[in-house]
């Protein structure tokens, strides 16, 4: 049995209270699905900035009103301190995903980023360290590792940051450090490589490469690739990251705690592989689009060109294992995209 499942199977018998924030979030909204399957009692914080009640309707419809019962939405924002203090009452664990996460807009609107993923996420830490809940598990983001070309990336070599958002999320790292240090405070931060699956959102003008690309590709509209297609990105399928999260959650060795980790796969997918990988799942939907090409057009500002993660560090301090390839979740996640975009 992997560690995740006996994490679970223990999760089971001795049921726990969760917070998750950015719950109507796509990461969030997983997170919520998988604790109540698996028997928790979970409270969800969200201000539906960039998350979306019609999850949170998803995830009741996935696993039952009975299940569902045992969940509670505060409609509330990280960037007030008071809201925060109010959702960590009584809370075993904290699963921190509310952010502004996309590095287009981080540079379009810097002083809103900064708000919400540094002064939020300081309001997030002093309610946890408050409200004194076992282990804080945090978002963090592959972006830290900024101009720093050594691959594949190691948590301990990091380099310059490459836009506002890269700057926040490494700021989190550190407020987080320094709350372990001055008040024995117990966190983990995840790396995060590109996730993707179900309930990921292709709207919008910061939308996420695989579902913007992937309904695109569905409807026969053209699909853009910013430079000549061999950037590369470690693509990580979203039932990976609830993974980690739970295991980091429940981590009871000392060694463990306080530190980050890379989630992700483990392997390098170029943008055009990742093209010919959609056009095949869109496809199976609409064969019409099977001869699909995109339009090369600038590199983006603020990306960085290949991104690799090595996950020894979460396999052998967490018991991580990814259960899916990029392949295999493009499966899921596909089926999911057709049927729901």
């Amino acid at each position: 049995m992997s560690v995740y499942a006996s994490t679970l199977k223990r999760l089971a018998t001795s049921p726990k209270t969760w917070l998750v924030t950015g719950a109507a979030g796509f990461i969030g909204s997983n997170l919520v699905e998988t604790l109540l399957r698996a028997g928790q009692t979970v409270r969800g914080l969200d201000n539906l900035c960039t998350g979306y009640r019609k999850n949170l309707v998803m995830v009741e419809a996935a696993v039952g009103a009975e299940a569902f019962s045992r969940f509670t939405f505060i409609e509330g924002d990280i960037r007030d301190l008071e809201t925060c203090h109010a959702a960590c009452k009584g809370v075993d664990y904290v699963l921190h995903e509310a952010a502004i996460g996309s590095v287009p807009r981080s540079i379009d609107e810097p002083i809103f980023t900064n708000a919400n993923n540094i002064d939020g996420f300081l309001n997030m830490l002093v309610a946890a360290r408050d409200a004194k809940v076992k282990n804080f598990v945090y978002a963090a983001s592959s972006s830290t590792y900024g101009d720093e070309p050594t691959l594949p990336k190691q948590e301990h070599r990091i380099g310059k940051p490459l836009s506002p958002y890269a700057v926040t999320k490494y700021v989190n790292e550190l407020y987080a450090d320094v709350f372990a240090t001055t008040y024995g405070m117990n966190s983990i931060g995840l790396r995060y490589f590109n996730i993707f699956g179900q309930r990921q959102d292709p709207a919008g003008a910061y939308a996420a490469v695989i579902p913007l690309w992937f309904d695109a590709i569905l409807k026969g509209v053209q699909v853009y690739i910013n430079g000549d297609g061999e950037t590369s990105r470690d693509f990580c399928f979203i039932d990976n990251c609830v993974q980690a999260n739970i295991l980091a959650a429940c981590a009871e060795n000392p060694e463990a705690l306080n530190k980050v980790y890379n989630v992700a796969v483990g392997e390098r997918t170029t943008l055009n592989e990742l093209f010919a990988l959609l056009r095949t799942e869109a496809a199976r939907h609409n064969p019409a689009v099977a001869g699909a090409k995109p339009e090369y057009r600038e590199f983006r500002q603020g990306d960085v060109r290949h991104s690799l993660a090595d996950i020894t560090l979460a396999r052998t301090l967490l018991g991580f294992e990814p259960e899916f390839t990029v392949e295999q979740g493009m499966l899921q996640a596909g089926a999911w995209y057709a049927k729901n975009l």
